[in-house]
Parts: structure tokens; sequence; C-alpha cells
């Protein structure tokens, strides 16, 4: 059954910092393009909203056409019931005006949200933090915000957890990232959850940006790890690898995709990458089968999914990884 099209709506004030906006927007429509290049059906449909049809953004250039505020599908009657993402972003200077008439009909469209995982989601870059806080969204709930902004989210909502020193933090359907850049690290994080962590590093190899590790991950995906380099023939072999780790895959045919020697290809990937090509290979598979068993498959079942030859295959990557546990005992 396929997936519903999520609404991302970016929500456009006078003076909106550009770069919280257009780089997360990138990130989507990135997202997009590689699910339709592989047969897939697009996941993101992008508004840009406002209380106001036209903005001057904090570099000056002015937004036209932008979309009426829309109405939440959990709302009586609401014509769209689609899920939305709702995406405040942030402003220049010390402190956030809530004075003006734009941010108090936003604000007060703001406080007859519901939010409710998987129907609407509040994404909040920078300083759009702060404007959740005024909307009373943030009471009793995780956040962060641009470290100039910290002292001020805490006073506007002394029932807010807010979290210093974090690049985002995740606390559904409530999702703060810490500014500017870090807005993407979250939207590419939003994009693994929905898509797969695959898709999420091919948007951000795309991009040429660092993936940063995830709120409650311990260490990188290895599908977003190993990844760090630029040498495009190794992402060209990453990408065929990461999407079909079922496939019977050998040195020679991942040259074939690297159009390199099989020799080649191996001094590349311990170059650029750290690892030999079948290692890189067994850890890719490795995660897979992890997946497979925190949706309930069973190990043999995990295994075959994964591309492992047999159980045992499985049990001895799992070792050389130095997995805590076993296979079977896996939650």
């Amino acid at each position: 059954m396929p997936q519903p099209l999520i609404r991302v709506a970016f929500v456009l004030l006078p003076n909106s910092l550009a770069l919280d906006w257009a780089g997360p927007a990138e990130a989507l429509r990135i997202a997009n393009q590689l699910l339709r290049s592989q047969g897939q059906p697009e996941r993101f449909a992008l508004e840009f909203v406002g209380p106001n049809p036209q903005v001057v953004s904090s570099v000056g250039l002015q937004l036209a056409g932008l979309l009426p505020l829309p109405t939440p599908p959990n709302a009586p009657q609401a014509p769209d019931l689609r899920p939305l993402w709702v995406v405040l972003i942030g402003m220049p200077g010390q402190r956030i005006p809530i004075d003006e008439p734009s941010t108090e009909a936003l604000l007060h469209w703001l406080r007859g949200l519901r939010l409710a995982a998987g129907q609407v989601e509040l994404v909040t870059i920078c300083a759009g933090s702060v404007l959740a806080a005024h909307a009373g969204l943030l009471a009793g709930r995780r956040a962060t915000t641009h470290h100039q902004h910290l002292d001020e989210l805490q006073q506007v909502e002394p029932r807010c957890d807010v979290v210093a020193n974090r690049v985002f933090v995740e606390d559904a359907p409530v999702y703060s990232s810490a500014g500017v850049t870090t807005g993407i690290d979250l939207v590419l994080h939003r994009i693994s959850a929905m898509c797969g962590p695959a898709l999420a590093a091919q948007v951000a190899q795309t991009m040429v940006v660092a993936l940063r590790r995830g709120p409650n991950d311990p260490e990188l995906s290895p599908f977003l790890a190993y990844r760090a380099h630029l040498h495009p023939a190794l992402h060209r072999v990453q990408d065929a690898v990461s999407h079909s780790p079922d496939t019977s895959w050998t040195v020679p045919a991942m040259a074939e995709i690297a159009h390199t020697s099989p020799r080649h290809l191996t001094r590349l990937f311990l170059e650029h990458v750290g690892v030999a090509p079948l290692q890189y290979l067994r850890r890719i598979r490795l995660a897979v089968a992890q997946t497979a068993l925190q949706s309930g498959r069973n190990v043999t079942q995990a295994a075959e999914m994964a591309g492992f030859s047999s159980d045992t295959q499985l049990r001895r990557a799992w070792h050389q990884f130095a997995q805590s546990g076993t296979p079977s005992g896996h939650p």
C-alpha cells in the first residue's frame, strides 16, 4: 500500500532566515527526485505559507505567492487529510519580536494546532522554536534552539526542557534543531525515518553535506557512515550495495559499477572509506538483518532478506562487528 504524501508547510514571516528554509526544502526536493528515479512515488509536497502572501526574506529577497496558513488534517471538516509538517523558521536578532501583525496572526493560528504523530507534526529550525513556545506548543516537551536563544526559549516557556549543545532534538511529534545548517541535519533525519537511511545518505551525498549522528543513536548507521569522502565512483558502488544488499555481490561486480579494476577498487575503498569492499558489504547486510529482526522476523528470514547465505554467516558477521548479544536474542 503506497505511503501518503506528506505536506511540508514552510511558514515564512517577514525577515525569515533564508538558509533555514532553503536548505531543508532542497533536501526534500532531492529526496523526491531520487524516489522518482527509483520508480517510487514522491513522499513530500512542499508548500510555502504565511499570514501574508508576500514577504521580504533576511537577505532582501522578495518572496511572493505564499499560500495561506493551511487547515490541519485533524481539524473539523479539513479539506485535506494528508499528514502535515509545520516548519517554523528563525529570524535575525537577539530576540524574536512577537508584536508584529503577521507574527500575531501566526501565533493565533499555531495556538489552534493539535499536534499528533503522523497527523500534524512540528519542525522548528533555529529560533522557530521560540515562536512555538510563544504559542504554547512546547510545554512539557524537550526542545533546542540556536545557542543565542536558549535563555529566551526557557523564559518564554519554563515548562520546556531546553536542551543545549545539540544538533537537533526529537520529541515526537515535535522536532527542533539548533539553527541554520542543522535544519538540514534534522530534515535528513526525518527523510531517513520516512524513506530509509540509504535514501537519506544519497540526499546528503547529492548536497555534499556531512551526515550527523541522530539524537538517540549510539553510533552512525552504517548506511550513513563510510560516506565522508567525495569520490563519485565509490558513492555509486555504495548506493548500489545499499539499495540491493541481497544481490550476490562480488568485488568484480562492484568494480564494474565503479568502472575500474577489482584491485584498484579495493585500494580506493581502503583509502577513502577505510574498509575493504566486502567488509563494507557485510556491514550493510548486518544493518538490514538487524532492522528485519527488530520488525519481528526470525534469524533465518533476516539472513535471507539481508543477503547472507545462511544463519551461520549472519552470526559470524554479528560477532565480527562486535554486536552485543546474539541475533536470536536481538529485540
